[in-house]
């Protein structure tokens, strides 16, 4: 890695600020907004299980999550300063400022992850503890270390780490890994090649400096409006996946609809732009933020009448008691949804 392109005197930078002043740029590190897409999405997770820790233990496992996602944050920026210091969307960040150095930057991160995942196995079970640990390696080291710099499919072998939190929520309420927590993965999943691409469209010569061969990089701008299209149609097919188990209801299959019409409008708009457009992109971009938060509202709030039982199954009851004979599928999908359960 060469660093050779950060200045000195902005390294310098670090040793002489006190921890105190440093701390909103520790913070930074942990990518705030990333992280609380990747909280939110956990914590629907957690909500929707057929059981849940009981309150402590739920907010202590969430706050691990949270923890996690920052410790994958700050060493994503750790391996990446070299890169960031060239280009203008991280130009900014801590490293190439100089206000944090990229050996705190990844202590802090290995130190953290290590409480978040300890914490994690404390609070919830070990299964959500190691999916934790996946998830971040994967985003550290097979994301960040290796495919970013590979291979032009970086973000979509890579988003398999952000599609992990409600899996992981999952993993803490219930010890186990269902069908229903892989199908909010999916959505992620393919849900984050048109997000990055629609935003990468605008960014290609950031990326051409950095020696990053994001897709539009690579293939061009027709090549990732195409694929933009394609993922986007996966898209809206993965996002009907909760409705057709029946794990989702009446609102979330409105708005499911209805945002996916959205989506897929603005992909064509996209596909159909020229390259000189930037607002095309840029709109797609911004709805895909409110898309994904939508569909998880929209699932959160069909499960309100059961977010707040009067019993809370504790960690020995969920060993004797199967997930699957808690769930309750509509009436009208609940033969579907067993066939599906039993392939």
């Amino acid at each position: 890695m060469n660093l050779t392109a950060i200045p000195l005197s902005r390294l310098s930078l670090a040793s002489r600020a006190s921890l105190v002043e440093r701390l909103p740029h520790f913070v930074t590190l942990m990518k705030p907004r990333v992280m609380a897409l990747a909280v939110f999405t956990a914590f629907v997770g957690l909500m929707i299980a057929p059981t849940r820790p009981d309150p402590l233990s739920g907010f202590i496992a969430i706050l691990a999550i949270a923890a996690g996602a920052g410790a994958a944050g700050a060493l994503n920026m750790w391996y990446d300063a070299d890169i960031d210091v060239v280009m203008a969307r991280t130009a900014m960040r801590p490293i190439p400022r100089g206000m944090v150095s990229r050996t705190e930057a990844l202590i802090f991160g290995v130190v953290l992850g290590a409480i978040a995942v300890a914490l994690l196995a404390a609070a919830a079970n070990l299964t959500s503890a190691v999916l934790l640990a996946g998830t971040i390696l994967f985003y550290a080291v097979v994301y960040t270390a290796w495919l970013k710099r590979a291979t032009r499919q970086n973000i979509v072998i890579g988003g398999a780490a952000g599609a992990l939190p409600p899996v992981i929520g999952w993993a803490a309420a219930t010890g186990d890994i269902g069908i229903e927590p892989i199908a909010l993965f999916l959505i992620i999943l393919f849900w984050t090649p048109p997000h990055f691409w629609a935003l990468a469209l605008n960014r290609a010569d950031d990326y051409t400096r950095a020696g990053i061969p994001m897709l539009p990089v690579v293939a061009g701008r027709t090549a990732t409006t195409r694929q933009i299209l394609v993922y986007s149609s996966m898209l809206t097919l993965a996002s009907e996946l909760p409705w057709a188990l029946g794990f989702a209801g009446a609102l979330y299959g409105v708005t499911v609809a209805f945002c996916g019409a959205i989506f897929i409008l603005l992909a064509f708009e996209l596909n159909r732009s020229i390259g000189t457009d930037r607002r095309a992109a840029h709109r797609l971009f911004f709805f895909s933020i409110f898309y994904l938060f939508l569909l998880f509202a929209a699932l959160l709030v069909d499960h309100s009448g059961s977010l707040f039982t009067p019993r809370r199954l504790s960690h020995d009851d969920r060993a004797t008691v199967s997930p699957a004979a808690t769930r309750r599928p509509s009436a009208a999908r609940s033969a579907f949804t067993f066939k599906v359960r039993e392939v």
